[in-house]
């Protein structure tokens, strides 16, 4: 052993090899010995060298497509003996509606709401296993139900903070829930009382309550689809004059809901087209009173209906590159900053028309700028109304025509009556 890098003899006989390759294949034998000598060699054991699974294709970090549609994600390994591969979501709870499809690759049809969320990818053989993760954004649903609830008793008062789900592709909004706990209700059932909340905020502190009563809380988020399953209830007992402040569930910042906030919009927008799309770039407001936390940038298409494009632009940034746009249209952008629960006035607005531009349409950044139903609908009746005048042109000439048959007829009838 001692003239093979590597190997070792560990004191219980068992032999380390501490890289594999072509000199530990074959037949081994071991023969356990001591003072009065050996009872004889073991069966012989066989050492073959296998390949642990390796990805030949790895899905990619992310996927968007619309609700009710198909979506194919790739995954193919190679190793020796060959891998397994496998698909699961991540936190599913029973047998997923996920398909797999002869070259591993999962199939997604129809993409429904619930297969939202983390997939994993996993190659498997008898040498070792490997995971590849992979995110579905599913658009064109109502939001998902926001997580991560958490309330800090006040006097007389809550804050409530929370974490968004995912939107389902449009801009959402939150409302927070809440009913006090009492033990005789006047009636069967006690009634919610929901509080809208600010654009852009994620917490809303709740006044007015009365002290040492418990209460029950809850988060429901909406957009233009609908509403979102309300998250989980989480209860609370405000503060009374004189008892000792209680720990939240989880440690939150003071709500800024109480001071006074000055923040100027956006300033200085401008649009430059790039070989990857339109780059906006900006300068921050001029007036803050408080930390910026962040851009929501709005796009509009014709002088439709303002739409947002992008809610999660760091508050260090000040530039955007815009890619997907829709081949010969005409775009409007605007910027708004957030403050903690504040949004400025929208900033000034730039104007981006893509007419002899080299970009084609992204139905994952922009999904509800051209549906094909639509576009379909528009196809087909045109190509009705050209059959129709093809139709139409020539049933007038074939009734031209045979008017100026009957007509050389009569002409050729009258001729031959004179010559008699």
């Amino acid at each position: 052993l001692s003239q093979l890098p590597g190997w070792s003899l560990r004191p219980d006989g068992s032999i380390v090899i501490a890289t594999g390759n072509d000199d530990a294949l074959g037949l081994y034998r071991c023969t356990p010995y001591n003072s009065y000598g050996t009872a004889g060699e073991s069966r012989p054991t066989r050492v073959l060298l296998k390949d642990p699974p390796a990805f030949t294709v790895r899905p990619k970090e992310e996927y968007f497509q619309e609700v009710g549609r198909e979506l194919v994600i790739p995954c193919t390994a190679h190793g020796d003996p060959p891998p397994t591969i496998t698909w699961v979501k991540v936190g599913s709870v029973g047998k997923s509606s996920a398909q797999v499809d002869g070259n591993s690759s999962l199939i997604l049809h129809p993409l429904i709401k619930e297969q939202h969320g983390v997939w994993e990818c996993t190659a498997t053989n008898q040498v070792a296993s490997i995971t590849a993760a992979t995110s579905v954004h599913v658009l064109g649903t109502s939001p998902h139900a926001v997580t991560n609830v958490s309330v800090l008793p006040l006097l007389l008062a809550a804050n409530i903070s929370w974490e968004p789900g995912f939107d389902g592709g449009y801009f959402q909004r939150f409302s927070v829930w809440y009913t006090p706990l009492v033990r005789h209700p006047p009636r069967a059932h006690h009634d919610w009382v929901s509080l809208s909340v600010p654009a852009g905020a994620q917490h809303l502190l709740v006044e007015n309550l009365q002290p040492d009563t418990s209460y029950q809380f809850s988060v429901l988020a909406q957009n233009k689809l609908g509403s979102g399953p309300f998250s989980q209830i989480v209860t609370s007992v405000p503060r009374g004059k004189g008892s000792s402040p209680k720990q939240p569930l989880m440690p939150l910042e003071p709500p800024a809901m109480t001071v006074h906030v000055f923040l100027s919009p956006p300033r200085a927008l401008t649009a430059n087209e790039t070989a990857r799309g339109v780059l906006l770039r900006w300068a921050p407001p001029a007036r803050a009173s408080v930390a910026l936390s962040g851009y929501a940038l709005e796009l509009r298409q014709d002088k439709g209906g303002w739409e947002v494009l992008e809610r999660s632009i760091p508050g260090t940034d000040t530039q955007v590159l815009v890619p997907g746009l829709i081949k010969d249209a005409f775009y409007e952008f605007r910027l708004v900053a957030f403050a903690g629960s504040y949004i400025s006035d929208p900033s000034n607005t730039v104007n981006v028309s893509t007419a002899g531009m080299e970009v084609y349409p992204s139905r994952t950044q922009l999904p509800e700028l051209l549906p094909q139903p639509v576009l379909a609908g528009v196809i087909g009746g045109i190509c009705f109304l050209s059959v129709a005048v093809i139709f139409s042109t020539m049933a007038a000439c074939i009734m031209n025509r045979r008017r100026a048959a009957r007509v050389r007829k009569r002409r050729q009838g009258t001729s031959w009556g004179g010559d008699r």
